[in-house]
């Protein structure tokens, strides 16, 4: 990641020379950007594939060329990153460079299928190239590129390797799983998130008990799509994070409170004694995903034990989340949350009720820009759409048989992207980039449903 820092010193030294220039001013003509910001990453090397920001004064007039990572410059000039290295260089367009990484993002992109015909396909080729370029050769899947990001999230992860099954890059799949299998914790869990090079980042955050079922949902997927796909560190994982979900549940038949894809302490919750429905949806579908690995590898002891314990989260989220409406906390009350997208399709089987709930959850959390927020009484920006969370109701309604308006998701984040038609973390009040982009979990999110338009996902079997 050295043309990552080497452009963000770029940039400083850059920043420091105009407020020099300026006469020592006590600041420039214009507010100083982000550090974040940049409109997509530039590649163009191939396998391993490293992704630059492209620096944004650059961006006016720039666009991909045809599906690949390399960029075209408004003065017709051309950047990619150049073979070997992990820094940027410019150069003509006739250069040969430029025709070999071309080929090479496109023979990456013919190894697999891209979802989405028509209007959708830009999207959806920009989505696993940036992806591509946020995977290591390790399996580290990075959220994005910059600062606080770049790390991977089990989560995150999860989702990602997700998307490569369904679009038929399964060797990048098994090499997300893979990288998970070698840092899971003997109790079966996994730190909150971890350096590019597996060590876990120590910073207070406590393992998020979510992570575990998005993993073994993830692993289900694989195994379910691609069977001959066949990983020796996938049991043992499976087999630690099932054991650990079933084992944690209490009385109640509901896993103990933690953290979830919020990111946030459980002391800030509506009800601090008792899990979000951000981590019990995960949690079921975990269960019942590892009881149905279990079956495929002929081990009916696991698979009961994972099975029963489904069944006990099942019921618990009948009895504690179903009288309030499935919001984010089992009180009356409770707020709701795109989490309830959870315990709906793709993750679970179609349930009317539930259904109900994820349109009064999407009617409660809509902006006037047509993104939504994370869940009511949100305590960020309250005007700043989250690309992921919109992703989140698109994929549930493209799971559950409205096509319609899972295309007008769609349409709403093609019509939010950056100017490079890089997926963005946020979008804000007047339609503007708000984030970091790419972000991985939107791209994953957007792959899995485009291609869900095209064949319906598989449902962990209840």
């Amino acid at each position: 990641m050295s043309g990552v820092h080497g452009f963000r010193t770029a940039t400083a030294i850059l920043v420091a020379a105009a407020l020099i220039g300026a006469g020592g001013a006590a600041a420039p003509d214009r507010p100083e950007r982000p550090g974040w910001t940049s409109p997509g990453l530039v590649g163009g090397c191939g396998w391993p594939s490293t992704g630059v920001p492209l620096p944004p004064d650059e961006a006016d007039g720039a666009s991909y060329l045809p599906d690949s990572t390399v960029v075209r410059l408004a003065d017709g000039r051309v950047r990619l990153v150049e073979p070997g290295t992990a820094g940027t260089i410019l150069v003509r367009a006739s250069d040969r460079r430029v025709r070999a990484a071309v080929r090479s993002d496109r023979a990456w992109l013919a190894r697999g299928a891209v979802p989405g015909g028509g209007a959708h396909r830009e999207m959806a080729v920009r989505a696993l190239l940036d992806l591509h370029m946020l995977t290591r050769p390790n399996g580290a899947s990075l959220a994005s590129w910059y600062g606080a990001w770049e790390y991977t999230w089990p989560r995150d992860s999860a989702f990602a390797a997700a998307a490569f099954t369904v679009t038929g890059h399964t060797s990048e799949a098994v090499r997300i799983l893979r990288f998970f299998a070698n840092v899971q914790h003997d109790d079966g869990r996994w730190a909150a998130r971890y350096h590019p090079d597996g060590t876990a980042v120590i910073d207070g955050r406590e393992p998020q008990t979510d992570a575990l079922g998005w993993m073994l949902w993830s692993s289900w997927l694989l195994r379910t799509l691609e069977p001959s796909e066949h990983v020796p560190e996938l049991w043992p994982m499976v087999r630690r994070a099932a054991d650990h979900l079933a084992g944690s549940l209490g009385p109640d038949g509901l896993p103990p409170p933690s953290p979830d894809y919020w990111e946030r302490r459980v002391t800030r919750e509506q009800a601090p004694d008792r899990p979000t429905l951000g981590v019990v949806g995960p949690v079921l579908a975990g269960l019942r995903s590892a009881a149905a690995i279990a079956d495929g590898y002929a081990r009916p002891a696991e698979a009961a034990r994972w099975r029963a314990a489904a069944h006990r989260v099942g019921g618990a989220v009948v009895r504690h989340f179903a009288p309030h409406g499935y919001p984010r906390s089992p009180v009356q009350g409770g707020h709701m949350d795109t989490s309830v997208t959870f315990i709906a399709p793709p993750f679970a089987p179609l349930d009317p009720s539930v259904s109900a709930a994820v349109s009064d959850a999407a009617r409660k959390l809509a902006l006037p820009n047509g993104g939504v927020l994370p869940g009511e009484y949100w305590s960020g920006d309250p005007d700043v759409a989250w690309t992921p969370e919109t992703a989140l109701f698109a994929l549930n309604a493209a799971a559950s048989g409205r096509e319609a308006k899972a295309a007008q998701e769609l349409d709403w984040l093609a019509r939010h992207a950056t100017s490079l038609g890089v997926l963005p973390e946020k979008v804000g009040e007047n339609g503007e980039q708000a984030g970091v982009a790419p972000l991985g979990w939107t791209a994953s999110l957007v792959l899995l449903t485009l291609a869900s338009l095209e064949r319906p996902l598989p449902i962990p079997p209840a």
